[in-house]
């Protein structure tokens, strides 16, 4: 899944491809246009291309094929300082001999800014992250998200029109790193800058986003806004990525219209959407989301006969950890508010689901 060339793009790959050794390609033949104020997140697996694009669109690493343009202009001959973009890496980054304001005045100096619009500068970018009565400490005085508010701050204090940010939040704890992503998506709402963003947190990636490109080996699998990638995956493997889900496999024994009837291997059936199903006679994988299932009271013509494995209260709801048709790992969600069913282990339920809740997809 690519999303071609397009004259109103503000950052645009065409055709680019990249390979270290000659041979293998760590990014195969990407086409991807990135609108002017848009928050993209490249997103992946370790190994997926999803850093060597950002890299390559910063200037530290060259396209082996192919062209990467800025603002209408190719950049593939362009040095990074020359290119105008702000970075902010996961290990910050900063200069330990420098106090935070000489860390947030350095790229501004290398410009030639003049001292008072350099302080006026620094002070707006500190005040947009709340680190305004921090610019005379070094970096060594700071924790961990300080030091990354600062990272971002300088990133931003000599208005680049483009952000990278390679994974910026890796190194917080959960917490500060959830606080840290509204942060950074505030500051984007508020600049209308444009932002690349790489992560392999899935998590992150739909809270923070525009569109998401979800990279494998080297190609995008799906390219998307959040509520799309999540509710709609085009493939197993963004439905696996992507969020918590179930899956359960069997052979596509008839197709009407956009209805899959998918057989388990116990000989049990049931309906999908045919998404991305080679057709009758081939193996598909079923994937549903764990809060989109129903347990139901009573046994219905379209329900499925499951057998409780497990139960874990984990506050807000119930984790039910069921076996369906043979697959021991099939999870729902159960909500633990008033009226919400009461299970033992080792009962057999039924549970049900809408038919669009449940997507054919290829096996992978």
């Amino acid at each position: 899944m690519t999303s071609g060339p397009n004259v109103d793009a503000f950052v645009e790959f065409e055709r680019v491809q990249k390979s270290y050794d000659g041979e293998s390609l760590v990014v195969k033949d990407l086409n991807l246009s990135i609108g002017k104020g848009e928050f993209l997140t490249m997103l992946g697996p370790s190994g997926s291309g999803k850093t060597t694009c950002l890299m390559m669109l910063a200037g530290f690493e060259t396209a082996t094929h192919g062209e990467i343009r800025l603002n209408g202009r190719g950049i593939n001959n362009i040095p990074p300082h020359k290119r105008g973009i702000g970075m902010v890496f996961q290990n910050y980054a900063l200069f330990p001999h420098m106090s935070v304001n000489e860390n947030l005045a350095f790229p501004l100096q290398v410009r030639g800014l003049s001292k008072s619009e350099t302080e006026s500068k620094v002070k707006r970018a500190l005040d947009m992250v709340q680190m305004g009565a921090f610019g005379n400490r070094r970096p060594a005085q700071l924790s961990g998200g300080q030091q990354q508010r600062i990272a971002v701050a300088r990133a931003l204090v000599f208005d680049p029109e483009l952000v990278l940010m390679d994974e910026p939040l890796g190194a917080l704890d959960k917490q500060l790193r959830e606080q840290m992503q509204y942060e950074i998506k505030h500051i984007h709402e508020n600049l209308g800058v444009t932002v690349v963003y790489v992560t392999h947190d899935q998590s992150e990636a739909l809270t923070m986003s525009d569109r998401i490109a979800v990279f494998n080996d080297g190609v995008i699998q799906q390219l998307a806004d959040p509520e799309t990638l999540y509710e709609r995956p085009d493939n197993s493997f963004c439905a696996q990525f992507i969020g918590e889900n179930n899956k359960l496999g069997g052979k596509v024994i008839a197709i009407d219209g956009d209805t899959a009837t998918v057989e388990f291997d116990d000989g049990a059936t049931c309906k999908a959407l045919a998404c991305n199903c080679e057709g009758v006679g081939e193996r598909s994988l079923l994937s549903i989301r764990p809060e989109r299932v129903k347990i139901e009271s009573s046994q219905t013509p379209d329900s499925v006969s499951a057998r409780v494995l497990e139960l874990i209260y984990l506050g807000d709801h119930i984790r039910c950890r069921m076996d369906v048709h043979g697959h021991n790992g099939f999870i729902v969600k159960v909500p633990n508010s008033a009226g919400h069913a009461q299970m033992n282990v080792g009962e057999t339920v039924n549970l049900t689901w809408e038919r669009e809740d449940c997507r054919a997809l290829d096996v992978i």
